[in-house]
């Protein structure tokens, strides 16, 4: 007699998907936390044209509206806690700069005010926001 031996069937083979899922959540953990998110001043502004324009790359935008009003993280900021509120800021993002977007109606003196400010608190790149062509 022949020597028959039963062979099982093999299962069918899969793919194991969880350390690659465990790799996205991870990377995407990453991301979120090394991601630099930019603050909007929180007030929408009619920003001057410039002839002389480059691009930067804020880390604090504030907004100076029509009427004088300053606004940072879309809170209205008084001028007297204005410095307050720029070096919290500044000790979140301790190598970046400060951005105006001012208004085309507002004064030139608020204006100073807040760059007098920030050069005050330590920031050496202050910029003014302007408008497209």
């Amino acid at each position: 007699m022949r020597d028959r031996t039963y062979r099982q069937p093999e299962p069918p083979q899969t793919i194991d998907l969880t350390p690659m899922l465990d790799v996205v959540f991870i990377l995407l953990i990453f991301f979120i936390v090394t991601a630099t998110f930019i603050r909007e001043p929180g007030v929408d502004v009619q920003r001057t044209v410039a002839v002389t324009a480059e691009q930067q790359k804020p880390a604090i935008l504030v907004a100076v509206t029509a009427d004088n009003q300053i606004w940072i993280d879309g809170q209205r900021v008084m001028p007297e806690n204005l410095r307050l509120h720029i070096l919290r800021l500044r000790n979140d993002n301790p190598r970046g700069g400060l951005v105006i977007q001012a208004d085309r109606q507002a004064e030139m003196a608020t204006l100073s005010k807040v760059s007098d400010v920030a050069r005050a608190a330590g920031i050496d790149a202050v910029a003014v926001s302007t408008g497209d062509r």
